[in-house]
């Protein structure tokens, strides 16, 4: 009768150990790829970085709120582990007149939504993510030709009238 009772909690036990074992955060630097993707899974996306390494990016998108990209270097180590989707990032990151879709698939992965708007002629990108447990959008407003122009976030008020 007590092993009946217990099996709930066991099995939230085993699935709160899982999520930590998936946690992109805790993987250590200097880990090779194969132990990466052994302990994290397959990436939703790759990408060939600059210097030439690769970016392995777990999203948690399009109902999550985080995106997480692990740098590898030229030789295959991990060397950068990040949550891209905090508000603090996005000044020091989005670089408008700069950036291009590819720089923005890049850092934040596949937006949730894609939408347009009368007041700018473009896309208006969209991703969902949490300031301080509080659901936010972050938008990136991409022109025409491909380049960033601006973006802003806002509450996500679907979310906020759910919660209450």
């Amino acid at each position: 009768m007590k092993a009946r009772r217990l099996w709930p909690f066991s099995f939230l036990l085993a699935l709160a150990l899982t999520g930590c074992a998936l946690d992109p955060t805790r993987l250590p630097l200097d880990s090779t790829r194969e132990q990466a993707v052994q302990r994290l899974g397959t990436p939703t996306a790759t990408y060939p970085m600059p210097a030439g390494g690769e970016r392995l990016q777990y999203s948690r998108a399009p109902s999550g709120f985080a995106v997480n990209n692990v740098d590898l270097d030229a030789a295959g180590r991990v060397v950068s582990i990040r949550q891209e989707l905090e508000d603090g990032m996005f000044d020091i990151t989005v670089k408008p007149g700069v950036w291009k879709t590819e720089d923005v698939l890049r850092s934040y992965g596949r937006p949730f939504e894609k939408s347009r708007v009368t007041s700018f002629d473009g896309e208006v990108w969209a991703w969902r993510y949490k300031a301080m447990n509080s659901p936010r959008l972050f938008y990136i407003y991409i022109a025409p030709d491909g380049v960033v122009d601006h973006y802003h976030t806002a509450d996500d008020e679907r979310l906020l009238m759910t919660d209450q």
